[in-house]
């Protein structure tokens, strides 16, 4: 191969167009600083969701030390005058229960949101790639107008289908009900131990 032909060969490469033209040029470089963005928006997110399901953990510990201490605490002073007495501290932990429950009610609900946001992201980099990809592939012959349009489309398909989303029932709200339901039950025989 001649070095005028492999001078022709590299001067009809897709980068090598890329890099001759300023508006793809542009492009490229926007698009992998916004692919960039992204990978570290993804990561930053994940980090967050392992914290908030660390802080999840430490509620539902928090919830059966709170019943194994009142419990350990009403029957060793039980007594004959325990059973007048002990409607306090189970209201007490009652109230408790029912913080706690809503607590991880509501780090559930937020775990939920940012897996969204994590899912969207990742969607959104995905996207990208590919653009990015075909751009590197097809070089000055990468149509920017339609390409451009076709992922806005995408986006914009994707919000809408977010938007029909309707909330239902999960089983991350039958955890809730299973702890006021838990705590009502140990509350309950807590009190027939103590009366009986």
């Amino acid at each position: 191969m001649t070095s005028a032909a492999m001078a022709d060969l590299q001067h009809h490469h897709p980068l090598h167009q890329i890099a001759q033209s300023p508006t793809h040029k542009l492009l490229l470089k926007q698009w992998i600083k916004e692919e960039d963005l992204i990978l570290r928006r993804v990561a930053l997110k994940e980090s967050r969701i392992d914290s908030i399901r660390r802080e999840i953990a430490a509620l539902y510990c928090s919830f059966f030390a709170l019943h194994s201490t009142l419990i350990l605490i009403l029957l060793s002073s039980a007594g004959p005058s325990s059973c007048r007495r002990s409607w306090i501290p189970l209201l007490c932990s009652l109230l408790c229960s029912i913080a706690i429950a809503w607590a991880i009610r509501y780090k559930t609900d937020a775990e939920r949101h940012a897996e969204r946001l994590l899912e969207r992201d990742r969607e959104d980099g995905m996207l990208l790639a590919r653009c990015v990809a075909e751009l590197k592939k097809k070089g000055v012959g990468f149509d920017l107008m339609k390409e451009v349009d076709a992922l806005r489309r995408a986006k914009s398909l994707r919000v809408e289908r977010e938007a029909t989303v309707v909330r239902r029932f999960s089983a991350r709200d039958c955890a809730s009900l299973f702890l006021f339901a838990a705590s009502c039950a140990v509350l309950g025989l807590t009190r027939f131990v103590l009366c009986n």
